[in-house]
């Protein structure tokens, strides 16, 4: 029978109990790495937002596979004429889940949104003193300055004032950080004395219920028979069964103990798409590979050492090693496919000698000693971050560095990154909303240090540029600004950009709906199993 090579998976999960004509209806995602939780505006990483994504909804959201906001609990909204005022009219009759510790007693409002976002904006709210946490994007954003009060206006309509304009506000209310929380949730936590269990036993409006977690094995979810768009629920069971090893991960799908995995390795491309049980959705991706110099670390606090780290990789092999077939040399801060892209930057050229002549002015010593951060988990941005750590080794060990390739799991290696730990780290991005902002502000400007801005480069100049562009509606001059902002940015060189690579997908061709995200996001609503 067809489904019976993933029976014993099911019978071991405890999902089914007999028989396999029930499979139908249940899905297996072979993810990649452990979330820290499920709280999604205390996270930045896709292996955070994915697992929470099942639970929850937001005011409004990106249409699956595109980048266009639609309505989702917000059914409308309006902005005022100096664009400073957004109403947001709610959806009518949308249900929260329940939990063996809670069920709720009323239907979403304007209370859950009012929690959500002054939990974030309020250092003094009640429930972040009793769960004491940071909000990494919120702030990298400039959403805790920008936002000046949250309002409710009557049950089912609230009201954001912020203090400029910001033009992408929308979108950016469309991304992980502002799912809506439960704000009668949050009062039966603290009454029990278990605020922290917000992270870990998410209560959400979502196509999905929270089931059960076990860390670097499984996470269980229910299909939400009450959701608010029933016809987006066709999968009883949802399990992400958590795989770090990419071989495994594909071992997996071939033998139908999973239906969708990501990030395969690109040497596994030619087999995969030779499979007939398979099908390999693929489109360009909307990301960055890059390398992050800490510039508060000597001597990367120095622009002649950076240009001569930068000039001494070579971009050419790492992208035949690493990416093979999968990848397009990086010369800017974000992919080429983003609007205001500037198309007139180029690389320095690669010239190892003259880095060393750089290094020798600068003063820096033969045999220092660096430490080079290595992800510990493939992303789409980097598919072996590994090797490309152990070339990297190998190009600026020629220029006299002595270099000690660190790594950590991989929560622990963003929560130390952004504690400014590292000397040099391989990381990456996949654009969220489609906004130039969410790169060259999220990733780069003075307000993300702490969050996304893992070289902890603050430019005056450069941050000025960027807030202009937040605060005009103008694409045109939106476009000229941030073009400034990335000349800016390469002759300062915090980066070095090496790669924006293909976004691979293999899954079951028994899975119907599923849609590859720009964003790099995966979502199940709308997908069935035949």
């Amino acid at each position: 029978m067809r489904h019976t090579t993933c029976l014993s998976t099911l019978l071991a999960l405890g999902l089914i109990s007999q028989s396999p004509a029930l499979l139908a209806n249940n899905l297996v995602f072979c993810s990649e790495g452990s979330p820290a939780g499920f709280d999604t505006a205390q996270y930045t990483s896709a292996t955070d937002n994915d697992a929470a994504e099942p639970v929850y909804n937001r005011l409004v959201e990106f249409e699956r596979g595109g980048t266009a906001v639609h309505p989702a609990l917000a059914t409308r909204w309006e902005v005022s004429d100096d664009g400073l005022r957004y109403t947001f009219h709610l959806r009518e009759g949308v249900k929260f889940h329940s939990n063996k510790a809670f069920s709720p007693g009323r239907d979403f409002n304007a209370d859950d949104v009012l929690f959500t976002f002054n939990r974030m904006l309020d250092k003094g709210h009640p429930f972040r003193q009793a769960y004491p946490t940071e909000f990494p994007y919120f702030i990298s954003m400039g959403l805790d300055k920008n936002i000046a009060r949250v309002e409710k206006i009557d049950p089912l309509t609230v009201a954001f004032t912020l203090n400029t304009v910001d033009a992408a506000f929308i979108q950016n209310l469309a991304m992980s950080f502002a799912s809506i929380l439960s704000a009668e949730y949050a009062e039966h936590l603290m009454a029990s004395g278990k605020p922290s269990d917000i992270n870990q036993q998410p209560i959400g409006t979502g196509p999905f219920v929270f089931q059960r977690y076990q860390k670097d094995s499984q996470i269980r979810y229910k299909g939400n028979k009450a959701y608010w768009a029933p016809d987006e629920v066709k999968i009883d069971n949802l399990v992400f069964s958590i795989n770090i090893d990419p071989s495994v991960r594909i071992q997996k799908l071939r033998r139908n103990e999973c239906q969708v995995t990501l990030h395969p390795r690109p040497a596994d491309l030619p087999a995969l798409k030779a499979d007939s049980t398979l099908q390999v959705l693929q489109q360009p991706g909307f990301n960055l590979g890059y390398i992050a110099y800490n510039t508060q670390h000597p001597p990367f606090d120095r622009l002649e050492v950076r240009q001569a780290m930068d000039m001494a990789v070579n971009k050419k092999a790492i992208l035949q090693a690493v990416y093979q077939d999968s990848g397009q040399l990086a010369v800017n801060a974000m992919p080429p496919t983003q609007w205001s892209y500037d198309e007139s930057l180029k690389d320095a050229p690669y010239d190892p000698e003259k880095a060393k002549q750089l290094l020798q002015q600068a003063g820096v010593k033969p045999g220092t000693e660096v430490t080079l951060w290595a992800m510990p988990v493939q992303r789409p941005y980097n598919p072996n971050a590994k090797l490309m750590a152990e070339m990297l080794q190998a190009d600026w060990n020629k220029l006299g560095f002595k270099v000690r390739i660190v790594s950590y799991e991989w929560g622990e290696y963003l929560k130390r990154m952004k504690s400014g730990e590292h000397d040099i780290a391989l990381i990456g991005w996949t654009g969220d909303n489609g906004d130039p902002d969410n790169w060259l502000g999220t990733l780069y400007s003075c307000d993300a240090i702490g969050s996304n801005n893992y070289s902890l480069w603050c430019d005056p100049q450069y941050d000025s540029l960027v807030k202009q562009a937040k605060q005009v509606t103008d694409q045109a001059q939106r476009s000229a600004l941030y073009q400034q902002a990335q000349q800016r940015l390469k002759q300062q060189v915090p980066i070095t950009p090496v790669a924006h690579s293909t976004v691979n997908q293999p899954l079951s061709v028994k899975v119907s709906g599923f849609k590859v995200s720009p964003f790099g996001r995966n979502d199940f609503s709308g997908v069935s199993v035949d």
